[in-house]
């Protein structure tokens, strides 16, 4: 068993037992990501904050049932994106995560393990001068991160940021592997345009 599962694991068990520091650190780790994945299926930051707060009671109410099929984080985003969608029904909005075909050629940027074939020059080098202006690229990245299309920008927290595994981030978004890695490429296209548009 690895570290990070023995730790998901002990996690799940304090909240079962109704830790409230068990919560606290668990609300610290998945809060953000939550509220930011809600925001990218509602496009409305107070929608996303109050579908999360959502989330986190249906999660509290039912965590004596999660049986550890998949990640604890898997299961998390899975109750939040389902809480998302609901909300969208409800106000109107319908959404979709499958891919509509337009945007960046994925041309060859990536080999066929999904890295890059030629590397951005930020990360070529990583020097004390590139480790500062690293610091305010990150604002730029984020901003990005945000303009990305709902499909994409959704992809790129589960997968991108918070490491789910592929199987999981299907799960949770209901769409194929073939159709989230397009999407995944998708997104990384674009943030290295942009990238080499703040670096150029």
């Amino acid at each position: 068993m690895s570290r990070a599962t023995e730790d998901e694991g002990q996690l799940v068990a304090a909240l079962v037992a109704g830790d409230r520091a068990a919560f606290a650190r668990a609300y610290q780790r998945y809060n953000a990501p939550m509220v930011r994945l809600a925001s990218a299926i509602l496009r409305n930051r107070a929608s996303a904050e109050e579908v999360a707060q959502d989330a986190w009671v249906s999660i509290l109410k039912n965590i004596g049932t999660f049986q550890g099929r998949s990640t604890f984080a898997a299961w998390v985003f899975t109750i939040l994106t389902n809480a998302a969608r609901s909300r969208a029904r409800r106000d109107g909005r319908q959404v979709l995560f499958e891919d509509s075909g337009e945007g960046n050629s994925l041309a060859d940027a990536f080999d066929g393990t999904g890295h890059w074939k030629d590397v951005p020059a930020l990360w070529e080098e990583v020097t004390p001068e590139r480790e500062v202006e690293g610091r305010n690229l990150l604002s730029h990245v984020t901003a990005a991160i945000d303009r990305l299309p709902e499909a994409q920008r959704a992809v790129m927290i589960l997968r991108g940021q918070q490491g789910m595994e592929a199987a999981e981030v299907c799960a949770a978004l209901g769409i194929s592997e073939g159709n989230m890695r397009v999407l995944l490429h998708r997104a990384r296209l674009a943030l290295r345009g942009e990238l080499d548009r703040l670096l150029s």
